[in-house]
């Protein structure tokens, strides 16, 4: 019975819609309840979020598609998502249970329009991998090669597209009932998730991708791109190159085939670094077991399915944002940002320089060098809490960027702890700004110290006269007030709708003559008209007194 609802519209619409209906609920109550946030709160709060992400990652194994997809999605928001939700989130591996073999040979046969045996000598019936789109198994073609065929699974297509309904209500009840839909420019956010997911359901286009790297980095001897079989790959079946070889993070491996750790760990960071500064696409899916180490110290890279693109004048921008912070000139890293779109349309950009220009100079002095743990995860702390607490948002694309650069960096430390990224990293910077823009930042770095000293102390007074307490206060102060408002609305329409629906049960009653409804139902429609007008009271009451 289960197995068949999955696939109804209504039952998946009305699960993910009570889930998020649910999770809002919670923490709304949570804020409505605790007014003073002490260690305590802050205790409470992070074992409310692990709670609701942990039903999340359950239900959305349990039920698959979007709800795996989204998951991964708001990993990767560390602009609005807190920290422990994206921790418990990381453990929601793209993962389902297996589908049985018969219908991979189906759709095989159904696609390549022959018996499976035309093309294949034998093919493993047990998967070698079950994610939420796609099965993967091992097989052997006809001539010999080794190859990794990947299945979409059953009625994927039509699940997922069920599912981005459900995700509309979803995103409209964000926007109307919380405060983060009237700060966040929701609609963007819900493109970005369904163009992102819609793009994985075609399998021809992660072939393009695929080819699209193993032609890029052809003369890379420390990568190893498979190849794809285009005559065997159509929209739901990829054919690949079998690529032998064990997770990168596998030291012991590299250690028994006498593999060169520091220069695997500098290989890896001169080949995502190469995607990530310049133009082009970039792979941003670099987990471990996609990245894979074989016994001639060559570096693999597999699943191609997501993937994102640098343009030219993302460069630009970047290279901006890196001037301004050199020169300390927050006018042109401000630019920069509003120009790749982070910065919200209603946002007080005055006030918004000055943060930023707050935070930032905070380490202005500092390099990663001099920096221990405990600060660069200060450093980190500051930038998320920035982001969050301003009208800024990461655009899909960038947040992919960020969430790629933090799984290579993490896969970087734990392969070679020893790394300097610094050190690695300068030629490569160097050669990206140009010698001639290098020459012209840090003229104008040379000027902005020769002054320094006169000016900072009119600035540090300058400063403490901007930001006072009293400012600070007024403004927590109205983000209180604007929450209570919005979780005051939230109890107005479920109790409008409770009322609707108790009417509709007595009048239900009434015409089938069902005396226990008409009691029951009247009870509670009562029961719900006192709410309200409790609830509306204090609203109005909360309302005038602000004004």
């Amino acid at each position: 019975m289960r197995n068949s609802l999955k696939y109804s519209l209504i039952y998946r619409c009305t699960v993910i819609v009570w889930l998020a209906v649910k999770f809002i609920f919670q923490i709304a109550l949570f804020h409505f309840r605790h007014r003073i946030w002490d260690e305590r709160t802050k205790k409470k709060w992070d074992k409310l979020l692990v709670k609701l992400a942990k039903e999340y990652r359950i239900k959305a194994v349990r039920l698959g598609g979007v709800l795996i997809k989204v998951g991964q999605f708001l990993s990767t928001r560390t602009d609005f998502m807190p920290d422990v939700f994206i921790k418990e989130l990381t453990g929601l591996v793209d993962r389902v249970p297996p589908m049985e073999f018969n219908y991979a040979k189906f759709l095989l046969e159904k696609e390549w329009g022959t018996e499976i045996y035309d093309h294949l000598k034998v093919i493993e019936k047990s998967s070698i991998a079950s994610a939420s789109i796609g099965e993967v198994y091992r097989a052997i073609l006809k001539d010999g090669t080794h190859v990794a065929i990947k299945v979409q699974r059953y009625r994927i297509q039509e699940i997922f597209h069920k599912d981005f309904r459900a995700l509309n209500i979803v995103f409209w009840i964000l926007s109307v009932f919380t405060s983060f839909g009237k700060t966040a420019d929701l609609k963007a956010l819900y493109r970005e998730l369904i163009y992102v997911m819609d793009r994985e359901l075609d399998f021809e286009k992660e072939l393009g991708f695929g080819e699209y790297f193993k032609e890029r980095y052809k003369d890379n001897e420390s990568i190893h791109i498979p190849s794809y079989y285009n005559e065997l790959s159509t929209k739901k079946v990829l054919v690949m190159e079998w690529i032998d070889g064990t997770k990168i993070t596998d030291l012991k491996f590299m250690k028994r085939h006498h593999i060169n750790v520091e220069q695997t760990a500098k290989n890896l960071f001169d080949f995502y670094l190469d995607q990530f500064l310049n133009v082009g696409k970039f792979h941003a899916d670099p987990h471990a077991g996609n990245v894979l180490i074989k016994k001639d110290g060559r570096i693999g890279i597999i699943d191609f399915g997501m993937v994102r693109e640098i343009t030219k004048q993302d460069t630009h921008y970047f290279k901006l944002f890196v001037q301004g912070l050199i020169i300390d000139n927050y006018d042109i890293v401000f630019e920069a940002l509003d120009e790749m779109n982070f910065i919200l349309p209603n946002a007080n950009k005055k006030n918004l320089k000055k943060t930023m220009k707050q935070t930032l100079e905070m380490y202005q002095n500092g390099s990663f060098n001099n920096m221990d743990a405990q600060t660069l995860d200060q450093l980190k702390e500051e930038i998320i809490s920035l982001v969050k607490n301003q009208p800024i948002q990461l655009p899909a694309d960038y947040a992919y960027l960020g969430r790629a650069i933090s799984i290579v960096v993490g896969i970087l430390f734990a392969i070679y702890p020893d790394i300097d990224m610094e050190a690695w990293a300068k030629p490569k910077i160097k050669k990206w700004f140009g010698s001639k823009n290098l020459v012209e930042i840090f003229y104008k770095q040379y000027a902005k110290e020769t002054v320094e000293p006169l000016l900072s102390f009119p600035r540090a007074m300058l400063n403490w006269l901007e930001s006072g307490e009293k400012d600070r206060q007024w403004e927590k102060e109205k983000q209180q007030m604007k929450f209570k408002h919005h979780f005051y609305l939230l109890l107005e329409v479920i109790s409008f709708i409770m009322v609707v629906i108790g009417i509709g049960t007595v009048s239900y009653g009434l015409i089938l003559s069902l005396p226990g409804m008409i009691i029951i139902a009247s009870v509670i429609t009562v029961i719900f008209i006192v709410i309200i007008s409790i609830i509306l009271f204090k609203h109005f009451r909360m309302i005038r007194n602000r004004m």
